[in-house]
């Protein structure tokens, strides 16, 4: 594993910002440098595409040609010159590859959702370890799984959305198979020293439906025996408990007592300040994800260590977007988010 000075990391934050594509944009590469140059170290683009059958939306980075290496390898260059350590999160929509030229694939076939065939995910696998390997050929310093929030992994994980009989299905250890086989392939296919870790849903939360913590444990077991070099929990309250088990640890501490110590345990959700990052340690986390309070401060790592300061809260001002880097796509796409922005889209109540 690399090291970092602050147990702190950038999220792979949807920013809807490349070229049709997949290409990086200027835009984008100066969203990514200013979180850079504003101190945080451990920095992942956002779920980046390994294939066009994977892709999930207009304006999302690509890394499934070597036509994308050239704005990579720039990109890569420029963070670490930042002083960062640059991840690229691999990812495959599965069932909400709605951009995808031949339709979205998922376990199981629904409305306008192609059953994946055992020959569509025998591609899958190489698509990924292709991304991986371009990833390390740009520079970067490894890759991030992206196995959650209702992409292709978490619909093969889900005990809802996978009723599989095949190998791929019945049972958790078919229902993980797919994701550990990506793991194993990708790790044998890049250096020793370039690090290849996963992230999960680890309970029934943003469309990972039917995910439970104890099966979410033994899945995390699992990649670290396949080599995993961290787990990153995608959370909505990272010092939250299971959903299933209101009463019981929280999520982090559980994952913290049943995986080894030497792997690095990432948790993201609701982080603002340095009192939560130090609730989110102190649970078991390793490293704490700074995601929406990073949108609006590009350098977190700095400003939140000065006495006194707070973070600007939701709604955010759309000057205070603009002083952050923000352009027009990720701009349209917040107000879109209900209670993201003055002036967009009113919140849930």
């Amino acid at each position: 594993m690399f090291e970092i000075s602050q147990p702190i990391a950038f999220a792979p934050l949807t920013n809807v910002q490349s070229h049709e594509d997949g290409s990086i944009s200027d835009t984008e590469f100066n969203w990514l440098l200013k979180r850079a140059q504003g101190g945080f170290e451990w920095l992942s683009t956002c779920a980046t595409y390994v294939s066009d059958g994977g892709k999930a939306w207009h304006g999302q980075l690509g890394i499934a040609s070597d036509d994308h290496l050239e704005g990579l390898t720039r990109l890569a260059s420029a963070l670490k010159a930042a002083g960062a350590k640059p991840v690229v999160q691999l990812h495959h929509g599965g069932p909400m590859a709605v951009v995808a030229p031949d339709g979205p694939i998922a376990a199981m076939a629904r409305e306008g959702v192609r059953q994946a065939s055992t020959k569509d995910l025998e591609q899958v696998k190489r698509d990924f370890v292709e991304a991986a390997q371009r990833a390390e050929t740009a520079g970067f310093s490894g890759v991030e799984v992206h196995g959650a929030n209702g992409y292709l992994f978490t619909n093969f994980l889900s005990p809802t959305d996978n009723t599989r009989q095949d190998a791929y299905g019945d049972g958790l250890a078919g229902r993980a198979l797919l994701l550990r086989e990506t793991l194993q392939a990708i790790k044998a296919a890049v250096s020793p020293d370039f690090v290849v870790g996963v992230r999960l849903s680890p309970v029934d939360l943003f469309m990972a439906r039917g995910i439970l913590l104890a099966e979410s444990l033994q899945t995390a077991k699992w990649l670290v025996e396949d080599g995993a070099d961290f787990i990153h929990l995608s959370l909505q309250d990272a010092r939250s408990t299971a959903p299933e088990d209101p009463k019981g640890p929280r999520i982090v501490s559980a994952f913290r007592q049943a995986l080894p110590k030497n792997v690095p345990l990432l948790a993201a959700g609701g982080i603002w300040t340095r009192d939560d990052l130090n609730h989110v340690l102190e649970a078991g986390a390793d490293i704490g994800v700074i995601g929406t309070a990073a949108i609006i401060h590009p350098d977190w790592p700095r400003v939140s260590l000065q006495p006194g300061w707070k973070p600007t809260r939701l709604p955010f001002s759309v000057d205070g977007l603009r002083a952050a880097g923000v352009g027009d796509g990720l701009l349209n796409y917040l107000l879109k988010r209900p209670g993201f922005v003055q002036g967009g889209a009113p919140p849930r109540h």
